[in-house]
Order: structure tokens, then sequence, then C-alpha cells
């Protein structure tokens, strides 16, 4: 009666073991596509600043050349115009989706590193 007393708690303990383990892996893996979504979102509003910075430049360097005060930033709003139409009619095709798509999971969620770990260890 004690060894079936001691094998049910090993494998109580065994089971218990495995869960930590598994929690662990779970808050391990939920940190690290939370950091990389930090650093997506940092690096998307450094690039905005610069974006905005470098728009601004242009706009003024073209007003200058110009002598213009507000014909650079009507040039400057066109061509932001026009990329936005040109964004707006190739938003169906479909390799500019699947090759967002597949940047955004192999930069989030890390899929090329977690398949080669988990490979490994099988």
């Amino acid at each position: 009666m004690l060894n079936f007393t001691e094998l049910i708690q090993t494998f109580k303990s065994l089971i218990e073991t495995r869960i930590e383990l598994v929690k662990s892996d779970i808050q391990d893996q939920l940190v690290g596509i939370l950091s990389r979504l930090i650093l997506l979102i940092l690096i998307g509003s450094i690039l905005l600043v610069t974006g905005l910075f470098l728009s601004l430049s242009l706009a003024f360097y073209i007003s200058q050349v110009t002598q213009s005060p507000y014909l650079g930033f009507l040039v400057v709003a066109v061509c932001y115009l026009l990329v936005v139409v040109i964004l707006y009619l190739t938003k169906d095709v479909r390799g500019f989706q699947q090759q967002g798509n597949v940047f955004l999971k192999k930069f989030i969620f890390n899929s090329t590193k977690g398949k080669d770990t988990h490979e490994q260890g099988t």
C-alpha cells in the first residue's frame, strides 16, 4: 500500500512540475512577444517623427526654391496623396499582404527561432 501511495505522490509532483514548466514557458513567450511589440512601436514612432521632419524640410526647401510660401507644402501633400492612392489601389494584392504577414509573424512571434528550438528539443 505504501508503494502505491508513494507512486501517486511522485506522479502528482511530476504533473505539478510539468505545469509549472509550461507556465514558465508561456510567460517567457509572452514577455518576448510583448518586448518585440514595444520595440516595433518604438521603431514606428521614431520613423514617424523622422518622416515628419524630412517632410517639413522638403516642404520648406521647395518653398524656398519656388519663392512661394505654400507651394512646397502643397507639393509634399500631393506626393503623400499619391502614395495613399497607390496603397489603396494595391491593398488587395495578395503578394503585399503575404509579405506583410510573414514579416509581422517573424518579428513579433519570432516563428523561425521557435520552430528551430522545438525541433532541436524533439
